[in-house]
């Protein structure tokens, strides 16, 4: 077929044209394409919310050094952080595979065991899925299903001039992990003797193979009563997702370099690399942090109970992303995180 291709128009120029060939028509789908999750109506008070994602053998992950068991692990806890950043909270996961013939039956019970040990964590159910065969390695889908008050729904679309916005943890850290392993896997590969050393990685490693998914937020939240205005997970990367936030509200953004939340573990292991830990952290993607924002007042009541949330700038009015610098300089953000094609 002639015309543009996938990687001309990128994941989110895609979605754009689903979404314009399929308008809600049903009044009980609240919110459709184009947000972390759907939100379907359940009753007056509340609603589902569904999210579902998958990860692929050779694009997200590479089983040279990602053990099936926190692979498991992942496909979950980073499924999950779609339903939590709209504010929610997940009961039940299904997951489909795909399996080629080179998975033993241990293999896939590692996986599910990673499976496991999140279902209990989040205590979420794993109520169904699929299985079929694989020819291109291993396929994984993971739906969640879960509910949200409707009082407290949080989409991209609802942030608010003078808005401040806040991220929990740190940033670049699974970015950084990631380059570790790709380096050690390069070195192993080419002197198989020579066992990588990774000890003095574990905290970088660990945020790429095993993240966390941020219910520990959304509950401070519901226990302090605090609503954001609109919020989205950090998956591919804190300027793209900045930018979804800034146009799907229609507003402006202006963050600060100096305030962006970066572990000295990763500023050392960036510089390692001859890499700069700011760009990590703008463009490295799979932190699965919250990324959202609050009136001054609900950012105050947040400083006083002491919450892992970093506030990075706020929205203005003038529809542009900028960063500025530590030096002062203006710098337009851009969307160079994770690309899906």
């Amino acid at each position: 077929m002639k015309g543009k291709s996938l990687e001309d128009i990128g994941e989110f120029g895609l979605i754009e044209i689903i979404k314009k060939k399929f308008n809600i028509k049903n009044n009980s789908s609240i919110v459709g394409i184009g947000d972390d999750s759907a939100v379907i109506f359940k009753s007056k008070d509340d609603h589902f919310i569904i999210s579902s994602d998958m990860l692929i053998e050779g694009i997200h992950f590479d089983l040279t050094y990602h053990p099936i068991k926190h692979l498991g692990y992942k496909s979950v806890s980073t499924n999950l952080s779609d339903i939590y950043s709209m504010n929610g909270f997940a009961d039940q996961i299904t997951i489909n595979l795909g399996l080629s013939n080179r998975f033993s039956l241990d293999a896939i019970q590692e996986f599910y065991k990673g499976v496991k040990i999140a279902c209990k964590e989040y205590n979420v159910d794993l109520v169904g899925g699929d299985t079929t065969s694989s020819q291109t390695g291993l396929i994984i889908s993971v739906s969640a299903i879960g509910n949200v008050l409707k009082k407290k729904l949080t989409l991209r679309k609802t942030a608010k001039k003078n808005d401040i916005i806040c991220v929990s943890g740190d940033l670049g850290r699974s970015y950084i992990g990631l380059q570790i392993l790709e380096r050690e896997k390069s070195v192993f590969i080419l002197n198989p003797e020579m066992q990588p050393e990774l000890s003095n990685y574990k905290d970088l490693i660990e945020k790429q193979l095993k993240p966390k998914a941020r219910k520990d937020i959304i509950e401070k939240f519901n226990e302090i009563n605090i609503v954001p205005n609109s919020m989205i997970d950090v998956s591919d990367g804190l300027a793209s997702d900045l930018i979804h936030l800034s146009v799907q509200s229609k507003l402006g953004i202006k963050i600060y370099e100096e305030k962006l939340p970066i572990l000295k573990s990763t500023i050392l292991s960036a510089n390692e690399l001859n890499l700069n830990p700011t760009t990590c952290a703008l463009n490295g993607g799979e932190d699965y942090e919250l990324l959202f924002s609050v009136n001054e007042n609900d950012y105050n009541t947040l400083r006083e109970n002491d919450i892992d949330i970093t506030s990075i700038g706020y929205f203005t009015s003038n529809e542009k992303c900028v960063l500025v610098s530590k030096d002062g300089e203006l710098i337009n953000l851009k969307a160079q995180g994770w690309k899906h094609f």
